[in-house]
């Protein structure tokens, strides 16, 4: 019974030692346990703050990869819009250059045909001339009083000539 109610010598020992050690402890330990917590705590809070500002700046970067990301698909859009305004700028281009080709070859086909043609036609007419003044050199030249033997030998002569 004596060891669950203590007497009056025990409790004021007992206390005595509790103040002399709170006091040891008061001198020695209390300021270092209290800067120590104290450093904890600021380390905490110095942690929590470079958490929120590595939070933040982790958002400005998605904000400005978002905005980089926008600003290139944008630049994208234009450099294909372009693109294909360059290509169909080509094409228009050489579609001009071969009409313009193809009428400049017409029109020098068809000065050919013309010149072509008329040279022919002026031989022809040569040919004939010639052939003309030959049957009228011919004809002058043969005896003119029989009509019948003249009629006859102007037939011939136009048999026998041939047009190239």
């Amino acid at each position: 019974m004596e060891l669950l109610l203590p007497g009056f010598g025990i409790i004021f020992w007992t206390l005595i030692a509790f103040v002399v050690v709170l006091l040891i402890l008061k001198k020695f330990a209390w300021k270092p346990i209290l800067k120590t917590l104290k450093d904890r705590e600021d380390n905490i809070a110095n942690a929590i703050a470079s958490a929120e500002k590595v939070k933040q700046e982790m958002a400005q970067l998605k904000n400005e990869n978002e905005t980089l990301l926008a600003k290139a698909r944008e630049e994208r859009a234009t450099l294909l819009k372009e693109a294909k305004e360059t290509a169909d700028k080509m094409v228009a281009d050489a579609q001009n250059k071969a009409k313009a080709e193809y009428e400049r070859i017409l029109t020098d086909a068809q000065a050919a045909i013309v010149q072509q043609k008329n040279s022919a036609l002026a031989d022809v007419k040569n040919q004939v001339g010639n052939l003309v003044i030959e049957v009228a050199e011919k004809v002058l030249r043969k005896e003119l009083s029989n009509k019948g033997e003249q009629e006859t030998f102007i037939k011939q002569l136009a048999e026998g000539v041939k047009l190239n």
